[in-house]
């Protein structure tokens, strides 16, 4: 059964930093598959935030997260973590990692990443 699971999620101030974990069982994590971190604040459509190649380490990051958030992927523990600074209230949401089946990530919609796990959710506060 594929299963992931976000770890790391808490309340933060403005400017503080969190970690998220996402930890993978059978091949999901561990292959040459796009994988990636999303996020869906309250009465928003979820959105992508961070993209991974894990065969060629290419990465693609939201405008509204780079060179605030980096991405970061452990093949021999089977984890996808995103580490995350200078948080802004508007970072506020629920974080979820996924795994695409395909081996590129160029022009990837959220509906081509079948595989996900429940959350962890994001409090940036003022």
């Amino acid at each position: 059964q594929v299963q992931l699971e976000e770890t790391g999620g808490g309340s933060v101030q403005t400017g503080g930093s969190l970690r998220l974990s996402c930890a993978g069982s059978g091949y999901i994590l561990s292959s040459s598959d796009c994988m990636g971190w999303f996020r869906q604040a309250p009465g928003k459509e979820r959105e992508w935030v961070v993209r991974l190649n894990p065969h060629n380490g290419a990465t693609y990051y939201a405008a509204s997260v780079k060179g605030r958030f980096t991405v970061s992927h452990d093949n021999a523990k089977n984890t996808l973590s995103l580490q995350m600074s200078s948080l802004k209230p508007e970072d506020t949401a629920m974080y979820y990692c996924a795994q695409s089946t395909t081996n590129y990530c160029v022009g990837l919609r959220i509906s081509d990443f079948p595989y996900w796990g429940r959350g962890t959710q994001v409090t940036v506060y003022s």
